[in-house]
């Protein structure tokens, strides 16, 4: 079975109340991961008719502050479909509801599993890809998961050469104590 991006889009806005803010007065990104999480896992349950679990969050970057009293909007597509697993492609945006004036906010990456009755992965439909637009967040979303696999290789094995890595830290704030039998 297969199912368009636009079967699973999900859209949520709300108001940024003075109980969603930080000491700074701006609003909490804690508070944004949160609503960000609830529409991956709309999205997801949407697209794969399960439950669903967050896997991981990839590229959370904050690019504009969000006010008390601007309407927040998230958009939500699925980006990528594996065999259990899916990548939804969030946008944040947030709008002075006085002046109509819109800012981007954030955009993020969920990689989303989704689950049987009996908690395990649960193979989701496929993705009709119907634009460009479509193709190529999920062409970005596989150099993404290659890039990860690719640094997790290069990383995490326990033959790690970290004397072939030292010299690249010379130009950084970092200075290199170790005891000498973990060099």
């Amino acid at each position: 079975m297969y199912k368009t991006v636009d079967d699973s889009r999900i859209q949520i806005s709300q108001l940024m109340l003075p109980s969603h803010s930080n000491f700074s007065g701006k609003i909490h990104g804690g508070y944004i991961l949160n609503l960000m999480d609830q529409i991956a896992f709309a999205c997801a349950s949407k697209h794969s008719g399960a439950y669903c679990v967050t896997a991981s969050v990839d590229t959370v970057d904050f690019i504009n502050p969000i006010e008390v009293g601007e309407l927040v909007t998230m958009k939500s597509s699925v980006n990528y479909v594996g065999k259990t697993s899916m990548v939804i492609g969030i946008r944040v945006e947030a709008e002075n509801i006085q002046t109509g004036k819109i800012k981007h906010c954030n955009s993020s990456y969920f990689t989303m599993v989704a689950k049987a009755n009996d908690g395990r992965p649960k193979t989701v439909p496929g993705l009709i890809l119907n634009d460009k637009t479509e193709v190529k967040r999920f062409l970005k979303a596989l150099k993404r998961i290659e890039t990860k696999l690719h640094r997790q290789e290069e990383f995490d094995h326990s033959n790690f050469p970290l004397e072939n890595y030292l010299d690249k830290l010379k130009d950084y704030r970092v200075t290199i104590d170790l005891p000498e039998d973990t060099k």
